[in-house]
């Protein structure tokens, strides 16, 4: 189940997601609306794949799994993609968890923005943004350090 769940995240997150959602939903200010649109449009057709795939996923192995189990998988799924993909709150828990390491000034936020596209520069690492598993990569790496490993 975790493979078929990392491909159809891969699938959905890269393939199934127009440039235009990928490069809006982090809008924020003045276009704020417009990014959260673009984030709920990419969040509606992840969660799709997403539940396409378990449903398959569930039938084919005859898992054991309720329908509210299921269902309430999907909307954790979706709102904590809607809420990922936003960037700004990965971005501050990222560097909530670097002030719970100790770190200071400067510091705070520069793991976070490493493999981040440069601006002025065309070299975005990741085809439809990607943001978000760095973050988590990010949040998991520093929430694991002592204060004295995180600098």
């Amino acid at each position: 189940m975790l493979v078929s769940m990392l491909v159809t995240h891969n699938v959905a997150d890269h393939w199934v997601q127009p440039q235009a959602q990928s490069r809006d939903k982090g809008l924020h200010g003045v276009h704020m609306w417009k990014g959260r649109l673009a984030c709920l449009r990419h969040v509606a057709s992840y969660t799709a794949c997403t539940a396409l795939i378990v449903a398959v996923m569930w039938a084919l192995f005859e898992l054991r799994v309720s329908l509210f189990s299921f269902i309430l998988g999907q909307l954790i799924s979706a709102v904590t993609h809607f809420w990922a993909d936003r960037r700004t709150t990965l971005r501050r828990l990222a560097e909530f968890v670097d002030r719970l390491q100790g770190l200071k000034d400067e510091a705070v936020g520069s793991f976070y923005q490493l493999g981040a596209p440069r601006a002025g520069k065309d070299d975005n690492p990741a085809l439809g943004g990607g943001g978000h598993r760095r973050s988590w990569v990010v949040v998991a790496h520093r929430g694991s350090m002592r204060p004295s490993q995180a600098s």
